[in-house]
């Protein structure tokens, strides 16, 4: 499908790379990206971003939804991650994005015979609960009856006890998205669709990219002083633009997800230990069940990654493991998809591999990041600013968490939101608090004179028409598979070619 025609902001943006010095090109839009160009124009740096696709087009919306400590990376003995993921994910919810970070209940079943104990599940509980300040309560242990109120299909064979805890989801395409936002607002210079093709050299040391727009052929000559490789799966291509001879430093695994119907409401989600030390995660999100993840070695092309039949296989055997047979069953499946996590090189199983964030910086001077977790990227960004903040000229860094742009109470924007537009249904004005939140009256406003724009852009659907003038307005959606794979749900929840016609009308 051909894009949309470009917008005079991305005009706008283009000419900035060309005819602009940056203190920092960030090359890669995902959140991590997103991240650095944000709080490094925050702290006073003209600062460029580059995406060669679009904003969180790969690993950053394919993760499980969940800002979470990492209750099984406790038995890895990640304790210092798991405090600090802690940390980060009570930052979000109530100070960066309450709109985005909602709590979820977890149970995690224990089943005779099964790969975990309740007495050893009791103590990591409470262990858990300890390195969150027990801000979420210390865990507990259900019996099996009140562990099916909670999750009606759980399976109750053999079930002997249920661990509770509490840990948080979010929409990750969406995060990014916001971030990007907020880097934009602060003044960084955002462009999609741009391809870094070399890297520029000057005395011995990276001085900026040769780009071009993928889009209209242009080339782009982008100077700044630093820049930073944060672009995931492809860290060691870009790595070798530099050093032709740069050892591979990653490995990846590739983490498969479905998305299947759920006809009667849950209260809390499963983390349904697996042998091996694997987990599944079964997780009511956005009225359906998302159910995952695979952790396999991958050693293709990230470019080529794709959702398997015995991917799927898989992913409904091991759910048998926790939830009655009719729930996750081929025949409801909405949609599916599969990310590359990235890991630090080494032996060993993928699902033992460490999670930790992976910092290099080039005798030319860029700086590579990558792996580290979704939960964690607001201070990764902060640490890898603080390694290149003496060639920036940076005298501090502010780490105390702000908020992102939208960032309320999803409740109050839905009452407002509901006194402004009596005609809009409920369940969008619902929608647009958790996705945009305060943000969803300026992006409402112009319904006021055009009324279609409360229309729903699928039957059954809450997101609106509005959505799509706001996605290519602020958010740099070209592509109808831009809004409806990672600024809506629509592709998510198998409503996107319901949804096309009108989504590709509104981008013209």
């Amino acid at each position: 499908m051909p894009p949309s025609p470009p917008s005079a902001a991305r005009d706008d943006a283009l000419e900035a790379l060309a005819g602009s010095r940056f203190d920092l090109l960030v090359i890669g839009g995902g959140i991590v990206g997103c991240a650095v160009a944000w709080l490094g124009a925050r702290a006073g740096l003209r600062v460029a971003l580059v995406e060669r696709d679009d904003l969180a087009g790969a690993t950053s919306s394919a993760s499980s939804k969940l800002i979470h400590g990492g209750l099984r990376y406790l038995q890895m003995g990640d304790i210092g991650l798991v405090r600090e993921a802690h940390a980060e994910r009570h930052a979000l919810a109530r100070a960066v994005a309450p709109h985005l970070v909602r709590p979820r209940a977890f149970l995690v079943p224990v089943y005779r015979g099964g790969p975990v104990r309740a007495t050893k599940l009791r103590a990591g509980l409470v262990l858990y609960g300890g390195l969150g300040r027990f801000e979420d309560g210390g865990g507990s242990l259900l019996r099996p009856r009140a562990a099916r109120s909670l999750v009606p299909p759980l399976r109750t064979a053999g079930l002997r006890s249920a661990g509770r805890y509490v840990d948080h989801e979010t929409n990750d395409a969406r995060m990014t998205v916001t971030v990007a936002r907020a880097a934009a607002l602060a003044g960084a210079c955002i462009a999609t669709r741009v391809e870094v093709g070399a890297l520029r050299l000057a005395g011995g040391r990276i001085a900026g990219a040769d780009c071009t727009d993928v889009l209209g052929g242009r080339t782009l000559a982008v100077s700044a002083t630093c820049v930073v490789n944060a672009t995931g799966p492809w860290v060691d291509e870009v790595r070798r633009m530099a050093d032709p001879a740069a050892p591979r430093s990653l490995r990846f695994a590739k983490g498969a997800h479905l998305i299947v119907r759920l006809d009667e409401p849950w209260q809390a989600a499963l983390t349904t230990p697996l042998e091996g030390g694997r987990v599944q995660f079964a997780n009511p999100w956005e009225g359906a069940l998302l159910v995952g993840t695979t952790d396999e070695p991958y050693e293709g092309d990230p470019r080529a990654l794709e959702v398997t039949a015995a991917d799927i296989e898989q992913i409904v055997r091991e759910s048998r493991a926790s939830i009655e047979p009719g729930v996750v069953e081929h025949d409801r499946i909405l949609s599916s998809f599969a990310g590359v996590r990235v890991l630090p090189q080494g032996d060993g199983e993928t699902p033992s591999a460490r999670r930790e964030t992976v910092y290099e910086r080039g005798a030319e001077g860029m700086l590579s990041i990558a792996g580290g977790k979704f939960t964690t990227f607001r201070r990764i960004a902060l640490d890898a600013l603080e390694r290149i903040r003496g060639d920036l000229g940076l005298r501090e860094l502010e780490r105390a968490p702000v908020p992102l742009p939208g960032a309320a109470d999803p409740d109050a924007v839905v009452a407002r939101l509901l006194r402004d537009h009596p005609a809009l249904a409920v369940a969008s004005a619902r929608h647009l608090a958790r996705f945009h939140g305060s943000d969803a009256l300026e992006l409402l406003a112009p319904a006021r004179e055009d009324a279609a724009l409360l229309e729903a852009l699928a039957p059954g659907a809450p997101e609106v028409a509005a959505e799509v003038r706001w996605a290519r307005e602020r958010e740099w959606a070209i592509t109808a598979d831009d809004v409806l794979a990672r600024r809506t749900t629509l592709a998510s929840l198998g409503r996107a070619e319901d949804a096309r016609a009108r989504v590709q009308e509104l981008l013209r």
